[in-house]
């Protein structure tokens, strides 16, 4: 009787609660719409909740978080009943039955607050908490407790009960930037919602209510009383028994605090990276910019896609990658234990030779997260390591030649074009496997002329070198030449088509998925033939030879199959070692982000011992 007489009086007073909300605003004029503002406001599609997206490694442990603050999200089926209870029992204990707010409630709540002249006790239910949280923020006026209404009443229109519980729960602040339940039991046990006892989830149940006061970290025995005094409360509404009650309180708690998870951030950023590709491929964008008749055109195109980018994010993925820890801690400490010059950069990239994942990326050998990055951002001179894929590569697939041909090796000219070997000298006529694996210039020259600039380059087009252009096509480019050059990612990436003749882009995501496991988006490309089984045997044994007898023998290992090729740029400015084994392609690139002068550590030859550090 006496909730009936509470609804009876708070609809009665409707009239004068909107007169004083539409009084106090501003924009008066506009009352008229509020009613359909406020379901717009409140229909099913507003309900977006910021949530933690991850990358996980090979293993599928999480090893990085992309976005903050720290959020996951629980769906109702793995919310325990004995959460909910508690909440009902403490917070709402008509929930179930009121449409989104609870009369009896108010008409006390509006009573104390009578007396003591302001807001000291609000009344809400969960449906008003869950609104507030929303739509309108913490501030305790009779304006807003009164839109407050309005909206919780919109929800329970547009939301079942068990909607309504799940949103909260995935909504409430735990204290310490923890929003959400399942974010919670993570934070504070490491631990799956699903696997914590009862007397763990009455604890993290009893932060919200006060996050300051009951924050486990600071304030462990307050947080402490708060779970004695819900269970105290499941009791007396008939929940728990006295005995379950008394022994649930005697069970320990022991928190176990997550940190951060922030781990090698060289493959995350990268990782990030391709995610946006990975998007803008599948979703059309991509093609939308190739068609754009504007810079204005692709400037929208661009804003768009990071507003879906953020949306992608924001929604919480899981970004499965093939990061093996064990070789990118290898790859780290080579670079730490052999890279210490001042001012002189580095970059590795290592792929699985099976999978064509890459498994390991260093953008700098002391990368900081979002810093420039060598790796893939850094476009430089690729040296003498281009002409396996320019020269060699073409020369054999167009003739057929084996690598016992012979070519000249003294100087050459083609017009005003006059390359030398290293160190200016000439050593006749020699196989082409001895040009290769001592690097000569003077053949690759005279190869590259044979093949023919557009035919060589018809092969080089089959990668993904990004910055490749018609003034390219010269004769320079026989000795890595180029206007902009390659990234260490491309050139380690074009060198995977020799493991086997086939080329397919190396990718570091293996598919995104949500929380639920479902796939969202995963690299869906071919393989593609480039060089046939004869070429690819003979450029794997003058691989083979280069690490043995050659340039590349500072690079040296044992393993069942082993090559590289080095490249070394005008006046020192780079060096590169590009090669691989039965197991693994890895590219290593060495420099200064400003161009200088490294002659006086060639002899400590750096990249080829951490090629041979990571490869072991």
């Amino acid at each position: 009787m006496r909730t009936a007489a509470g609804y009876i009086l708070v609809f009665s007073l409707f009239p004068f609660f909107l007169f004083i909300l539409f009084s106090t605003a501003k924009e008066i004029n506009k009352v008229q719409g509020f009613q359909g503002a406020l379901e717009q406001a409140v229909s099913e599609d507003k309900f977006n909740i910021t949530k933690t997206s991850l990358l996980t490694d090979k293993d599928g442990k999480v090893f990085s978080e992309m976005n903050r603050p720290f959020r996951l999200y629980a769906d109702d089926e793995d919310i325990p009943d004995f959460v909910k209870e508690i909440l009902v029992a403490s917070e709402d204990q008509h929930f179930y039955d009121h449409v989104g707010f609870d009369a009896g409630a108010i008409i006390r709540a509006l009573v104390k607050n009578l007396v003591f002249t302001h807001i000291q006790q609000g009344g809400s239910t969960i449906t008003q908490q869950l609104a507030r949280n929303l739509y309108l923020g913490q501030e305790k006026t009779y304006n807003r407790k009164l839109t407050e209404l309005f909206y919780a009443h919109e929800i329970e229109k547009t939301l079942t009960k068990e909607e309504i519980m799940e949103l909260y729960l995935n909504i409430i602040y735990f204290s310490n930037g923890v929003y959400g339940i399942e974010t919670a039991s993570q934070y504070y046990f490491q631990k799956n919602l699903g696997d914590l006892n009862q007397a763990e989830l009455a604890f993290i149940t009893a932060i919200p209510n006060n996050p300051n006061k009951y924050d486990p970290v600071d304030h462990f025995d307050q947080t402490k009383i708060r779970q004695e005094r819900l269970l105290d409360i499941m009791q007396q509404t008939g929940k728990l028994t006295e005995k379950e009650a008394s022994e649930l309180k005697e069970v320990p708690i022991k928190l176990n605090v997550r940190k951060k998870v922030d781990h090698y951030p060289d493959y995350a950023v990268y990782a990030q990276s391709e995610l946006r590709e990975l998007v803008a491929s599948q979703e059309g964008y991509l093609k939308k910019l190739d068609a754009a008749a504007s810079p204005e055109q692709k400037q929208k195109i661009y804003d768009d896609f990071d507003r879906r980018m953020s949306e992608v994010i924001n929604s919480g993925i899981i970004i499965h990658t093939s990061l093996h820890r064990e070789m990118q801690e290898k790859s780290k400490s080579a670079f730490q234990n052999r890279l210490n010059y001042k001012e002189i950069e580095g970059a590795s990239i290592t792929v699985d030779n099976q999978s064509r994942q890459i498994v390991a990326m260093i953008g700098g050998k002391d990368y900081q997260k979002y810093n420039f990055h060598h790796a893939y951002q850094a476009f430089r001179q690729p040296g003498s390591s281009i002409k396996p894929l320019l020269v060699y590569g073409p020369y054999i697939e167009e003739t057929g030649a084996t690598i016992a041909e012979r070519v000249n090796a003294d100087n050459y000219c083609i017009g005003n074009y006059c390359p030398i070997n290293y160190g200016g000298r000439q050593f006749g006529t020699v196989t082409l496997n001895t040009a290769f694996s001592q690097s000569y210039n003077t053949p690759a020259l005279r190869l590259f002329e044979k093949v023919g600039i557009d035919k060589a380059f018809a092969f080089l087009t089959k990668f993904n070198f990004e910055k490749v252009q018609e003034q390219d096509y010269t004769y320079a480019a026989s000795i890595g030449g180029f206007t902009h050059g390659m990234s260490p990612l491309e050139m380690t990436d074009a060198y995977t088509s020799f493991i086997d003749g086939n080329y397919q882009p190396s990718r570091s995501i293996t598919r995104v998925t949500d929380y639920n496991g479902k796939v969202l988006y995963e690299w869906n490309e071919p393989k593609e033939t480039i060089w046939s089984q004869g070429t690819t045997e003979k450029v794997r044994a003058m691989l083979s030879n280069s690490m043995q007898n050659g340039t590349g023998k500072w690079a040296k290992i044992n393993a069942p199959y082993a090559g590289v090729k080095t490249g070394t740029t005008n006046n020192y400015h780079d060096y590169w070692v590009l090669g691989l084994t039965d197991l693994y392609t890895t590219g290593v690139w060495i420099g200064s982000d400003i161009p200088q002068n490294m002659e006086k550590i060639e002899s400590d030859r750096p990249s080829h011992l951490i090629w041979r550090d990571i490869m072991n």
